[in-house]
């Protein structure tokens, strides 16, 4: 499988080569040459499926032989070693729980898979020590900061904007140490975010280190993330239509899943579920593309103003506005509807949701309305302990702590803080 850059589609890459630059030398994202299309007797066995089995099949062709098999599975596995569970709350609305992984957040998938993949690169490569250099909104940087974890030959360095991340998050990221470095930036995650990508461009600083990024902008990051479709889907026992409502902020994981629809998985819509942060929204209300700065809301990982994975959602529909349509919706909901629609469902399930689940599922609500003969699917991408006070405010119940969470909050806080590109490069020119 081959890789073009969405800047230059001359810019050919094999996944080697993109995973360990992360993006192309001209800026662009790398994108398959092709979609794979799997069979309809693989569709229809996925409940007889080890769900190592299930991630084999679907990232294969993506890795063709650059990574042997027996390595290829023994990541598969490490990656998709905790369980997915789809939980039915209401009449035609199940959740898919996506927290129960080391940081109890969805991005442990993609992280684990490019932890095992980055790593046996630069063991079969010689590189060198590589750096792993990362913006979060939230939940990306304890994802990484875990998944990359003493992984020998890599050093980890996260930006994140201070104050506006939920203190278990912080400390997630920012207690770890040995590898993995934290910077708070004074500033929003779409400045950590530039500055990361300009970073990448700055002969100055990968002449000195060789850089690579774990947002999902990178493909080992990105592509991962279908396999949580697949392992859903062959929990489902239905002859309805079905919708996934995906709490979207960077734009990675739904992008994921309409990647699995277009391998063939039978998805019939998704719903981009957003906060304040609408730039999406707009755009399918408008056909313009108008990113803004981003504001905070209490579901901060969607925090993002300027999706860097839109584009290839727009590059998998050919950018045919009318077909993307057809397939996708998008919607933006308020703190205040977020708050109430946790309580709801706290009040009349019993089931606890956090803020990104419940903007997820405000998105579900208002589709089946218009849509009664689909049954939906939203992403509960977090735990609900890792925003503790809101969900506590919201829903009135008090949060269970999970021991793994309970074990870091009297640790003592370790990163750096700075506001500017400059002072960015000069780190990562000094610091080892």
């Amino acid at each position: 499988m081959k890789y073009y850059s969405l800047n230059n589609k001359e810019h050919y890459s094999n996944f080697e080569n993109a995973v360990i630059r992360g993006l192309a030398p001209d800026k662009g994202l790398y994108f398959p040459e092709r979609i794979p299309k799997l069979s309809t007797g693989f569709i229809s066995n996925l409940g007889k499926l080890h769900p190592t089995e299930i991630g084999m099949q679907v990232i294969s062709e993506f890795v063709d032989d650059e990574i042997p098999a027996t390595e290829l599975q023994k990541t598969v596995e490490e990656t998709l070693s905790f369980e997915f569970p789809v939980k039915k709350i209401e009449d035609r609305v199940s959740v898919l729980e996506l927290f129960h992984g080391p940081t109890l957040a969805f991005k442990d998938v993609g992280a684990r898979f490019m932890a095992g993949s980055l790593g046996y690169f630069i063991k079969k490569g010689n590189l060198g020590k590589v750096t792993v250099l990362v913006a979060t909104s939230g939940d990306t940087g304890g994802a990484v900061a875990n998944g990359f974890l003493a992984v020998e030959g890599i050093d980890v360095v996260i930006l994140y904007p201070k104050g506006k991340v939920s203190e278990i998050q912080e400390k997630q990221l920012t207690t770890l140490g040995e590898n993995i470095q934290a910077i708070e930036v004074d500033g929003t995650f779409d400045d950590c975010q530039g500055m990361v990508k300009k970073a990448f461009l700055d002969p100055e600083i990968t002449d000195h280190r060789q850089l690579t990024s774990a947002n999902s902008i990178n493909l080992a990051r990105w592509l991962p993330q279908m396999f949580y479709y697949f392992l859903a889907y062959r929990q489902l026992e239905t002859s309805s239509k079905l919708a996934f409502s995906v709490p979207s902020g960077n734009f990675g994981n739904i992008c994921a899943g309409l990647m699995a629809k277009k391998m063939g998985l039978p998805i019939h819509n998704f719903i981009a579920a957003n906060n304040a942060n609408d730039t999406v929204t707009r755009f399918m209300q408008s056909q313009e593309y108008q990113a803004k700065q981003s504001v905070q809301t209490i579901s901060n990982a969607m925090d993002v103003g300027d999706p860097s994975n839109f584009v290839r959602i727009l590059e998998l529909f050919g950018h045919h506005f009318q077909d993307l349509k057809k397939h996708l919706l998008a919607m933006s909901y308020t703190d205040a509807q977020t708050n109430t629609a946790i309580k709801t469902v706290f009040d009349n399930c019993n089931y606890l949701m956090d803020p990104h689940g419940a903007v997820g599922y405000l998105g579900l609500k208002d589709f089946l309305e218009i849509n009664p003969d689909y049954r939906g699917v939203f992403l509960e991408t977090a735990h609900p302990v890792k925003f503790l006070d809101t969900v506590e405010k919201a829903s009135g119940a008090k949060v269970d702590i999970p021991p793994s969470i309970a074990s870091i909050m009297d640790k003592k806080k370790k990163s750096f803080q700075l506001r500017t590109y400059a002072e960015l490069k000069e780190f990562l020119l000094e610091v080892d």
